[in-house]
């Protein structure tokens, strides 16, 4: 399946009342993928149950707190991807079906990091982690292996190590994950 027939790419809007007028000069990309909406109802066979999850995927749209240039979006395997989002501290807001007020909420961000948050369960009121081990925060380094920082970020409300890690392993920044147990409908041409 080609890339662009798959996905559609948005501009994010930005919420809240003070919006900087330019980009971070130190930007952050966020990566991962929802993996469902807590309280839905699931479907008795896989098909039924990829077909519901696509589905919610394709109805969810996003906002990001102070980032009135982010682009990225989420695709519907529900894999996401969000560039231009400033460090420190900011909030990505979900709406999907079932869960419209979703905040995936960053504390702490450094500069340039790579944000990866699989398993993203989204709830009425935030979000939760399904594998809180998983989530990365990797800030780039002219280094030959991944090093402690001795830093943690926190991410929606768990605390993670940043690593500085070589700039070779930063060729997957600007792409969609691939979630992990999620089967894609199939399409008939």
């Amino acid at each position: 399946m080609r890339f662009a027939a798959c996905c559609a790419i948005v501009l994010i809007a930005a919420c809240g009342p003070e919006q900087p007028s330019t980009l971070s000069k130190e930007p952050v990309s966020v990566r991962g993928w929802i993996e469902d909406v807590e309280g839905s109802v699931h479907s008795k066979t896989p098909e039924m149950e990829t077909a519901r999850r696509t589905e919610i995927f394709q109805a969810t749209s996003v906002s990001i707190e102070n980032a009135p240039y982010a682009s990225g979006g989420v695709i519907e395997n529900g894999a996401f991807i969000f560039l231009d989002v400033p460090p420190g501290h900011t909030s990505i807001g979900f709406n999907a079906p079932g869960a419209e007020q979703a905040q995936l909420v960053l504390q702490d961000i450094p500069g340039n990091a790579d944000v990866f948050v699989p398993g993203l369960i989204l709830t009425k009121n935030g979000a939760k982690v399904a594998k809180p081990r998983d989530i990365k925060v990797r800030v780039p380094a002219q280094i030959s292996k991944a090093m402690p920082t001795g830093r943690v970020a926190i991410v929606a409300g768990i605390q993670v190590p940043i690593v500085n890690t070589p700039l070779a392993e930063f060729v997957d920044r600007h792409d969609y994950p691939r979630p992990t147990g999620f089967r894609p409908v199939a399409t008939f041409k």
